[in-house]
C-alpha cells in the first residue's frame, strides 16, 4: 500500500480557518512534526489544500 510522509514546514498562524482545521486533522500543528498516513484521495486532498504549508512524499511500503 502507498504511504504518504508528510511534513509541516510553515506555520498555520495568518491563515484561513478551514486550513488551519485542515493542519490539525492530518494530525500536524507544529512546525517540523512528521507524521505518515495511507495516500488515500482524501489524505491527497488535505495535503492539495495546505500544500503551500507542507512537505509530502509518497512512498510504497514494504
Amino acid at each position: 500500500m502507498k504511504k504518504v510522509k508528510i511534513t509541516q514546514h510553515k506555520s498555520a498562524i495568518g491563515y484561513r480557518k478551514d486550513q488551519k482545521d485542515t493542519i490539525h486533522s492530518l494530525g500536524l500543528g507544529k512546525i517540523r512534526r512528521t507524521v505518515i498516513h495511507n495516500a488515500t484521495p482524501q489524505i491527497l486532498g488535505m495535503i492539495r489544500k495546505v500544500k503551500h504549508l507542507v512537505h509530502f512524499e509518497i512512498f510504497e511500503e514494504k
